[in-house]
């Protein structure tokens, strides 16, 4: 090793030592944190991740909404996730479905409304019982109303293959088909989110 290199190995080796030294011994404290970081990364490590690109194939359509969410509608959102695995359906129907009752309901499982209500319409969905959904009970049960809007999803031929507002449409008959997209970015961070917690 010639002396230029020497002298530099040398200068840097004294440098990595002098600042060891001048930031002192770790604290427990300190210790405590590292460990703490490293258990949380190994748990989220440890979590399977969800394909992202198959949550949103077709890319958003037009602007996004956004709402922030109590206890009780990341309950549904839960519930809306655990029924979709029960259907033996993907993330991507979650994410149909999760859009879906955000723009109904946003979320809340909704009773009666009385003047303010179309027609007969409750739960998540917004589902009728005069047009065949279900009982009252039943539309306002998360995990029926869920499964009884993904029967309806299975029997739209290509579903996957459609914008979520057209297979949320074809589904709901909605008269305001094009609100549903809105939401597909939410719905799509809250399946990352939850489908494997």
């Amino acid at each position: 090793m010639n002396t230029i290199m020497r002298k530099s190995v040398l200068g840097i080796a004294g440098l990595a030592f002098a600042g060891g030294i001048a930031a002192g011994p770790a604290t427990n404290a300190e210790a405590a944190s590292v460990e703490a970081v490293k258990s949380v990364a190994v748990v989220q490590a440890d979590k399977p991740g969800v394909d992202k690109a198959k949550l949103i194939p077709h890319g958003v359509q037009g602007e996004q909404s956004r709402i922030d969410l109590n206890d009780e509608q990341v309950e549904n959102v839960k519930a809306i996730i655990a029924a979709t695995k029960k259907s033996d359906m993907d993330e991507r129907a979650a994410v149909v479905a999760i859009a879906t009752a955000l723009q109904e309901s946003k979320l809340e499982n909704l009773g009666h409304l009385g003047e303010r209500n179309d027609h007969d319409s409750q739960g998540l969905f917004q589902q009728r019982p005069s047009s065949g959904w279900g009982t009252v009970e039943q539309i306002t049960d998360p995990e029926y109303s869920t499964k009884a809007f993904l029967k309806g999803l299975k029997q739209v031929d290509g579903w996957q293959d459609m914008p979520l507002t057209k297979a949320a449409q074809t589904v709901q008959v909605s008269a305001y088909p094009f609100h549903y997209a809105q939401w597909e970015q939410q719905a799509a961070d809250l399946v990352a989110e939850h489908w494997n917690s």
